[in-house]
């Protein structure tokens, strides 16, 4: 198999934009200054309106008026929202959503 320079390339400047991309911020906000409040700002705000932009991505081809009326998509979105306050553990909640929803889809609602 021939060296591929064009992929080895490829490679190296992801890997080299991840990198500066996951050090960039403590270069920049380093040396035991202070974050700047826009900075704070962001970081108590993003998590929320990136929550609810999935929310709104992955719900917005749900067909309400197909046959099964956007149910699957409803009971499982229920059950990650009941099972998120229940257990407070993310991973748990969207996995066992996952799961919900595949059952509902491929074997409930088919």
């Amino acid at each position: 198999m021939p060296f591929d320079v064009h992929g080895a390339l490829l490679v190296a400047v992801v890997a080299g934009v991840t990198a500066l991309i996951r050090f960039l911020p403590f270069v920049v906000f380093g040396g035991g200054r202070p974050t700047p409040r826009f900075i704070v700002y962001l970081a108590g705000v993003l998590p929320c309106a990136i929550m609810a932009m999935l929310v709104v991505y992955c719900l917005r081809g749900v067909d309400l008026l197909g046959p099964t009326h956007g149910l699957p998509e409803l009971i499982a979105a229920a059950a990650v929202v009941g099972l998120h306050l229940w257990k407070k553990n993310t991973l748990l909640s969207i996995a066992a959503g996952t799961a919900l929803y595949m059952v509902l889809v491929q074997v409930v609602f088919v």
